[in-house]
């Protein structure tokens, strides 16, 4: 098998001297490097630094006459099977958002249709400035993938987001994308995908609520593996503690009610997956204070049925072409699954059997049940899951 080739551009800033680190690890992981310095870059480190670890020659500026004579910064995009900007300041940033092509580095960038993995490093507030985010949120809506930058201190004294990442971490990003397979990265181009993903949380009275064990993993597997085939991506969260995956949209909400309303603002879509686990109930009159014990007698709760989301949008004018519905069971998976796509009105349900630890689990075993029978997957990381569902998904939309 051919190795996997990496472009590495270094761009200006301190943390420019953590690619030495991570050319290392691209080495050892069996890649092959080749390295861009920007000016800002060579202010921190030398070419004859990266020359030598990557053992290949670093390109440093676009007036190269024999390069360009044979449009090197064509082949040098063209060559590779991953672009890493590393680390990629807020200029670099800025200027790969505007479309702007003033360096090799750029120019590169502007030039390629191959993946692109950006790496951000800057002074805390520079990472939170309004502009920075609107450069990070267009770059994602155009498929690159913009890493978030780790919490800590920072060589100007200041704390907070901006740090760059560890190399190994960065490293394994690099790892994720190379397996992404490459025909499946535009597969959802164009298509704008709903998701759901958690519990949701119904309050009882100021401090207690009904709930259930959603750790939201399978949804947020899904949207990042949707993002990653170039989707635009809104996933409407319950409450769970769980990064937002690069490129996606996210809308935070509590309750099945919120929810509810959260899936109608973010129509339409061309493509809908209900993963949440919705709860089907809520207490009617939520206490105003906590409840308190009062001489042994127990609270009466009386219940009231939630929103039906998946059925609800099943029978919507905006009704996505894809509607794809989740099944958590404990017995009779399939045929409560087959009950459910039945009534529901849905294209698909994904159907599993949540009586171990799949709720909080990093594996599933999934049934997808459609009107022409059920197709069984045996038990794979959520991860994997998640992306051959999306390919699936892909097929059946194109």
């Amino acid at each position: 098998m051919k190795q996997p080739h990496i472009l590495l551009v270094v761009g200006g800033g301190i943390a420019a001297y953590k690619a030495c680190e991570l050319i290392r690890l691209i080495r050892k992981a069996g890649m092959t490097v080749r390295c861009v310095l920007t000016d800002g870059g060579a202010q921190f480190i030398t070419p004859m630094t990266l020359a030598a670890l990557s053992e290949n020659e670093v390109s440093t500026t676009l007036w190269d006459l024999k390069n360009e004579t044979e449009m090197g910064h064509i082949q040098l995009s063209r060559e590779a099977d991953l672009i890493v900007v590393c680390p990629a300041t807020a200029d670099l940033l800025a200027k790969m958002a505007a479309g702007i092509s003033d360096s090799l580095a750029t120019t590169v960038l502007l030039a390629t249709d191959t993946p692109v993995l950006a790496v951000p490093a800057m002074n805390v507030r520079m990472w939170q400035h309004t502009a920075t985010q609107r450069n990070v949120t267009r770059l994602r809506g155009d498929g690159v993938t913009v890493i978030d930058p780790d919490d800590g201190a920072m060589a100007c004294g200041e704390y907070g987001p901006g740090r760059l990442p560890e190399p190994v971490a960065i490293m394994e990003r690099i790892e994720a994308a190379l397996s992404f397979p490459s025909r499946l990265r535009e597969g959802l181009k164009g298509k704008r995908v709903l998701i759901t993903a958690g519990p949701t949380h119904e309050p009882i009275d100021p401090v207690r609520y009904i709930a259930n064990r959603s750790s939201g993993r399978q949804g947020f597997a899904i949207a990042a593996a949707a993002a990653q085939m170039g989707a635009e991506v809104h996933l409407v969260a319950g409450p769970v503690h769980l990064p937002t995956p690069p490129g996606v949209t996210r809308i935070d909400v509590e309750t099945a009610r919120d929810m509810a309303a959260a899936v109608e603002a973010a129509l339409p879509a061309d493509i809908a997956i209900l993963v949440a686990a919705v709860a089907d109930w809520r207490t009617a009159d939520a206490a105003n204070q906590k409840i308190k014990k009062t001489g042994g007698a127990l609270p009466a709760l009386q219940l009231a049925e939630n929103p039906d989301i998946l059925a609800g949008l099943a029978r919507d004018p905006r009704r996505p072409a894809v509607l794809v519905g989740f099944a958590a069971e404990t017995e009779n998976v399939i045929e409560h699954a087959q009950a459910k796509l039945a009534r529901k009105g849905c294209d698909w349900i994904v159907a599993n059997d949540v009586s171990g630890e799949v709720m909080g689990g990093a594996d599933n075993a999934v049934h997808i049940v459609t009107a022409d029978g059920v197709e069984s997957w045996a038990n794979l990381p959520k991860d994997q899951v998640a992306r051959k569902l999306m390919e699936k998904i892909a097929d059946a939309v194109r």
